[in-house]
């Protein structure tokens, strides 16, 4: 395709992942308070991990003690709503707007690569998926960490905006860096990563991970640090390990001088023998040498310059003029 073809090819793409994003938003904004398929609604599902926390750290605003989050701002369960179910939509489209990413790159590939879209897609909804599970079961064990520091003389009144983002956010990190096992294993499948290039670096990765996870982690506590660095060294760990056994195989098919290098794949090269030790040709005969020239008498040379003189001479009419014979026939010359 040309240039113009792959740009309107890119904007089909887009208009059509940005509708499915804007359906599964409305899907996610309406799930919010709602209960579909005897679903509970995604509002108290969210909630759950600060409602699990005992009730002497958190602050109750209702007569019967009822696990509530604080508004402090009109709009705010609006704007909270509406982010949740932004959230909500980008999971449940997850698989459209995966494929058309993954349907863009595909022309580029071969034909046995082009037939992983579906797998592709589809590991990469359960790793997101996985992470955000992950991270909806710790946030409770960090909360609790954050909230029990100091408790003797305070109690904790988390308002929807601040304890929504704190685990939309860690539901987003730990959903997108479980996504890491799988573009590794993307690089090793279209042969710009290969298995020698990480197997002697692994310390320096698993430091990579600690230092990613410190800074990603919202809140900082130690916990989550720790469950996300150990969940990806895992996931990478088996990144890692499926490269190898995919370099292996792909080494046993693949010749071996396909990995040599220029020097290597050419061979040694023979000296160089005499001309016509080899393709038939027949030694170097030496030259003879030149016989010498015969003296040409003077009257000849007399003869030619002076028949040269009556053709060039105007008026002649091809008549030799009347020359002193004892002149040099060089003469006319210099």
């Amino acid at each position: 395709m040309t240039l113009v073809e792959h740009l309107q090819e890119l904007r089909q793409r887009v208009i059509v992942s940005l509708l499915a994003l804007a359906v599964g938003t409305i899907l996610g904004f309406i799930w919010y308070q709602s209960s579909p398929f005897g679903l509970p609604p995604l509002g108290e599902i969210l909630r759950g991990p600060y409602c699990s926390l005992p009730a002497e750290q958190r602050a109750a605003f209702t007569p019967d003690g009822e696990c509530r989050l604080l508004a402090t701002q009109p709009f705010e369960m609006f704007i909270l709503r509406l982010k949740v179910g932004a959230l909500a939509g980008v999971v449940l489209s997850s698989p459209v707007w995966l494929y058309q990413i993954w349907g863009f790159i595909t022309p580029g590939l071969h034909k046995n690569e082009k037939r992983g879209t579906i797998t592709f897609v589809s590991l990469a909804v359960l790793l997101f998926v996985a992470g955000a599970v992950l991270a909806y079961y710790i946030v409770a064990f960090g909360l609790e960490f954050l909230i029990s520091m100091g408790d003797e003389f305070q109690i904790t009144a988390l308002t929807g905006n601040e304890y929504y983002n704190f685990l939309l956010a860690l539901l987003t990190i730990f959903g997108v860096s479980f996504e890491v096992p799988l573009i590794l294993v993307m690089l090793n499948l279209v042969g710009v990563l290969k298995y020698q290039h990480v197997a002697d670096k692994r310390r320096i990765i698993i430091v990579g991970i600690m230092v990613f996870a410190a800074f990603m982690t919202p809140g900082g506590d130690p916990i989550s640090m720790m469950i996300l660095a150990a969940a990806i060294t895992l996931l990478v760990e088996l990144a890692f390990q499926f490269c190898r056994i995919n370099d292996k195989h792909r080494g046993e098919q693949r010749p071996e001088w396909l990995d040599l290098d220029d020097e290597q794949s050419s061979g040694p090269i023979a000296a160089s023998g005499p001309i016509g030790a080899e393709g038939g040709i027949s030694p170097v005969q030496p030259i003879a040498p030149a016989s010498p020239i015969q003296n040409v008498p003077q009257q000849h040379f007399q003869q030619s310059f002076s028949d040269i003189n009556s053709q060039n001479t105007p008026g002649g009419n091809g008549q030799n003029p009347p020359q002193n014979p004892k002149a040099n026939p060089f003469d006319d010359v210099l």
